[in-house]
This record gives C-alpha cells, sequence and structure tokens, in this order.
C-alpha cells in the first residue's frame, strides 16, 4: 500500500466526523484519478479547522499531495504550498518553495509566483540588497504576462514590503495601490486594512513625485482610519490633496508620527505646490494668467516666495507656463492630469456646462446674424 493510500486510511479512522468525510472524499477522487476535482477539493478543504491544527497540514502536502503533485495543475500546486507554508518555520518554508520552484519552473505564472513568495518570506528578515536583482527581474515577467492575474497581486504585495523596508515612500505607495488594484477589498481582514490604509497614506505625504493623492482618496481603504484613533491622517490627506496648509498648521495630531514631523519642511512645499497645481485647475483655460498677489493669497505663502514656487513647479513638470516678471503675472497653459474627487469633478462639470452654453449663444449668434452660412 503505498504511503498517501495510508495516510487517507487513517484519515477515515478520525474520531471528527467532518474529518472523516474530507478524507472520504478525497480517497474517492484519488481513488479515480479525478486530479482537478481533487486538487478544487482540497484547496477547500485545507481552510478547515482540522488541517489547521499541529501538524496536520503539513502532513497532509509529505503523506499526500506529494504522491500526486506532478499531475496536478502547477499553478495550482504553488498556492497549495503557499498555504501550507503559513502553518510551518520560515525556514522549512523556504526549503519548500526552493523544492517546489525546481518542478514549476517550465510553468511561467507558477515559477513568478513561487519566486515571489520565496521573496517575500525573505524580504521581512534578509539583506535586501541580493533581494533587488530578484524583485526587478520578477517586475520584468510580471509586466509580460498578457493579462492580470492573482499572482499580480502576489507580487505588488512582495514589491510593496520591499520599497517598504528600503524607505523609498514613492515607490512602496505606487505599489501598494497596483496591489489593492489586483486585490479583493472585501476580503481584506479589517485591521489589515487599517494598517495598509495608514502605511500607505504616510507614503503619499512623504513620496517624492507623488503630488496627487485623488486615486488613494477614491479608494475604499483610507475610509478604514474612519473611526480610529488614526482618522486625523484621512483628513490631512483630503486637505492636503486641496492644498490646506491651514489645516497642516492649525493641527498637531500629524506630528506624533515620527516621519511626518521630521520631514515639516518637506510637508509644507508639497502641499504649497498641491496648492497651486489646484488653483490652476480651477481657473478655466481662458483665464489662467494669475498674478503673484492672488498665488500668494490662494498658496498662503509670502509674495517674495511665489516666483520660487512657481519655477519649482515648473522644474517637477506640474504645470507649464510663462512668468512676467515686470507685470507680477504668471501665464499657465497646462496643469499635470489628476485623479479628482468629487468636488472637482463637480467643478470640471460646471466648466464645461458653461463652455456648452458659450457655444450655443455662439450659434444662436450666428443664426441670427449670417443664416446663410448655415445653409447646407
Amino acid at each position: 500500500m503505498s504511503q498517501a493510500s495510508e495516510y487517507l486510511v487513517r484519515g477515515r479512522t478520525l474520531p471528527d466526523e467532518a474529518a472523516r468525510e474530507m478524507f472520504e472524499n478525497m480517497e474517492n477522487l484519488y481513488r479515480k484519478k479525478l486530479w482537478h476535482q481533487l486538487t478544487l477539493s482540497l484547496q477547500a478543504f485545507i481552510t478547515e479547522p482540522y488541517f489547521q491544527q499541529g501538524s496536520n497540514m503539513i502532513e497532509l502536502y509529505e503523506s499526500f499531495i506529494k504522491d500526486f503533485e506532478h499531475r496536478i495543475n502547477q499553478l495550482s500546486l504553488v498556492r497549495l504550498v503557499m498555504v501550507v507554508n503559513s502553518t510551518i518555520s520560515q525556514e522549512k518554508a523556504i526549503s519548500l518553495l526552493e523544492a517546489t520552484h525546481k518542478k514549476v519552473k517550465n510553468h511561467t505564472e507558477a515559477s513568478i509566483l513561487c519566486r515571489t513568495h520565496l521573496a517575500r518570506l525573505r524580504v521581512e528578515t534578509e539583506d535586501l540588497e541580493p533581494l533587488k536583482r530578484l524583485v526587478e527581474d520578477l517586475n520584468t515577467e510580471v509586466d509580460a504576462l498578457d493579462h492580470v492575474t492573482a499572482t499580480h497581486g502576489e507580487f505588488y504585495k512582495l514589491s510593496s514590503h520591499y520599497y517598504r523596508r528600503l524607505g523609498n515612500h514613492a515607490q512602496f505607495y505606487r505599489d501598494t495601490l497596483r496591489y489593492l488594484g489586483c486585490t479583493d477589498y472585501e476580503e481584506l481582514p479589517s485591521g489589515e486594512k487599517t494598517e495598509i490604509a495608514f502605511a500607505v497614506g504616510v507614503a503619499a505625504l512623504l513620496g517624492e513625485g507623488v503630488y496627487n493623492f485623488g486615486e488613494l482618496l477614491e479608494h475604499p481603504i483610507v475610509r478604514a482610519l474612519e473611526g480610529t484613533d488614526r482618522e486625523w491622517l484621512y483628513v490631512l490627506l483630503q486637505q492636503a490633496n486641496a492644498g490646506s496648509l491651514a489645516h497642516l498648521a492649525n493641527t498637531t495630531e500629524w506630528r506624533s508620527q515620527q516621519d511626518l514631523a521630521a520631514a515639516e519642511t518637506q510637508l509644507h512645499a508639497k502641499i504649497s505646490l498641491l496648492a497651486l497645481m489646484e488653483m490652476v485647475f480651477a481657473h478655466p483655460a481662458s483665464e489662467r494668467t494669475i498674478s503673484f498677489d492672488d498665488i500668494a493669497k490662494r498658496v498662503d505663502v509670502p509674495l517674495s516666495d511665489v516666483e520660487s514656487l512657481v519655477m519649482r513647479a515648473l522644474s517637477l513638470g506640474l504645470v507649464k507656463g510663462s512668468l512676467d516678471e515686470v507685470r507680477q503675472v504668471v501665464q499657465f497653459t497646462w496643469v499635470q492630469p489628476r485623479v479628482l474627487d468629487r468636488s472637482q469633478i463637480n467643478t470640471l462639470n460646471e466648466r464645461w456646462s458653461a463652455w456648452c452654453g458659450k457655444v450655443q449663444q455662439t450659434m444662436q449668434g450666428v443664426e441670427t446674424q449670417a443664416p446663410e452660412l448655415l445653409v447646407a
């Protein structure tokens, strides 16, 4: 009798009725060699309490799954191994994944998923430099996949952890948003939602080159902060996105976060730029010649700092235009596209309605004064 058969026989004698039924189901499918159906059953069974106890999960793999792992879908095999790994030590988990990768290395997505999980086990404890090449290679391979899969979410979760440990706030912010875009939000544990929301919110404020929080603010993840002692961050993100320096100056909760408190000067500079962008956006394209004085009042900076602020925005590619130092005005011709919140969409809608009204007036004027131009 094979090891797998002996394992199934033992399972049928368990005192737990639910466990016995699972073993009977597995034995039936195993004897009929219905590998796909057996795989689906295993994916359901491994979440049951019996297999979460003690060494039951690793015994399932060693005594049963290994017998036919070469017959099942290789991507499914990696996913089963990932669950098994959650019940064993990190050292054993790494060894199991390395052995599994040798078996699935010729299957592109399975190989990516296996190496991604390996890197995730290592990223929290090992030196980051050896992982750099692996993360870069995996990124290239994930981008080459012809459709978005759960593997993308696993990779972006790894990548976000890697860049967080590296202290790269901007890349952590971007990859966390990508991870959230590939993940079912409702399936995330509530505690994890709050932790992700706080970490990505801080990263948005600190990230170099991040001048639009719209995508984050429109994602339900940030609302996980509501009703908690970290709700102040959600409010700060909203106010910063709108370019409110007054909120930064008049609140103190954000100073409790060490990284934000240490970056007060950078925060002030970023929100000033966001305020300038919001001001330009709010002006119709035909009315974007704005005086230094108006900019100073809206952004809440000294008049003497307006020129350097605009030059900074121009150099970062946030706006385009030209300064007239003699007339003390700036002619803006473009502002960087942004993910809009509801109030900004309403502003855009009002502008669109006004434009449609002007077009209608022009057409009526032409019909009245030169009707022959409209004759076909």
